[in-house]
């Protein structure tokens, strides 16, 4: 039986990964704002549904929690970094609220959540540790700026962090979604654009859940199969959309870079100063 540890459990791909976990026959040590949310769960599964009340934003919490979950359980086989939100307008028209609460939850929370279970995995002998991205994390759209950065910084700090902590049997999983069909897109908060970003890159329609061509359960699904898995992916790409926009995107972006190799060459050598 395996012990999963989940952040943002009340919905979206989280909620989707408790439930299948659970299916299975697993224990789920769920964590959530609201952990009333998971009554109907809890009923269903009894105790091996275990519930915490977590606000990723709050570092001290984060501590206090994952020891007492590792404290509850035998054994936590795998971390699931899920909790996150959005916000979608101009990068010049948010608050400064919107922006450092959508990097407090979705990076600061994120590697301070990372930095508290690698002891505890550490100490047990080896675990997996997922991290959900995006694959906002290689590429980008304008009116969605503050999401992509707290992506990128997640992307360069799991790809550290897994060189680190290998040599202790822990394994790291960026899971790196396409548009999914979740409840991420409603919850998101959308901010009016001022005047002169209206018609311009930003003005582009929403996304609307309806239209999103992938669904949470395969998401979801494809996740726990690389948890358990003897090798899991260091980024694991989902969904036909994320593939196709991502392996362009980089495609583009190493064609870029392979046309200045002789400016970067150049670079190397000593400026002549320039004469009085």
């Amino acid at each position: 039986m395996t012990t999963w540890f989940i952040t943002g459990a009340s919905r979206g791909i989280g909620r989707e990964i408790a439930e299948q976990a659970l299916r299975r026959g697993d224990r789920v040590a769920a964590t959530l704002r609201r952990p009333e949310q998971l009554d109907g769960l809890a009923e269903e599964y009894g105790d091996r549904l275990w519930r915490r009340r977590l606000d990723v934003r709050d570092s001290a919490r984060i501590e206090a929690v994952m020891a007492q979950a590792f404290a509850d359980h035998e054994r936590i086989d795998v971390v699931v970094s899920n909790a996150g939100l959005g916000v979608f307008g101009a990068a010049e028209d948010l608050t400064d609220e919107q922006v450092e609460g959508t990097v407090a939850t979705n990076l600061t929370g994120s590697i301070q959540l990372a930095r508290r279970a690698v002891p505890h995995l550490r100490a047990q002998g080896g675990g997996v540790f997922v991290q959900l991205s995006s694959m906002g994390g290689h590429l980008t759209f304008p009116g969605f700026a503050i999401y992509h950065a707290t992506k990128w910084g997640i992307e360069g700090y799991f790809e550290t962090l897994a060189a680190e902590v290998a040599p202790f049997g822990i394994k790291t999983v960026l899971v790196e979604p396409g548009m999914v069909r979740t409840s991420f897109y409603d919850a998101a908060e959308r901010v009016p654009l001022s005047a002169p970003y209206r018609g311009g890159p930003a003005d582009a329609p929403r996304p609307r859940v309806e239209d999103m061509p992938a669904s949470q359960s395969g998401v979801a699904h494809a996740t726990i199969e690389a948890a358990l898995s003897d090798d899991p992916p260091l980024r694991l790409l989902l969904n036909s959309d994320a593939y196709d926009a991502v392996t362009a995107t980089v495609r583009g972006r190493l064609a870029s870079l392979v046309g200045q190799r002789d400016t970067a060459y150049a670079a190397d050598a000593e400026y002549p100063a320039l004469s009085a």
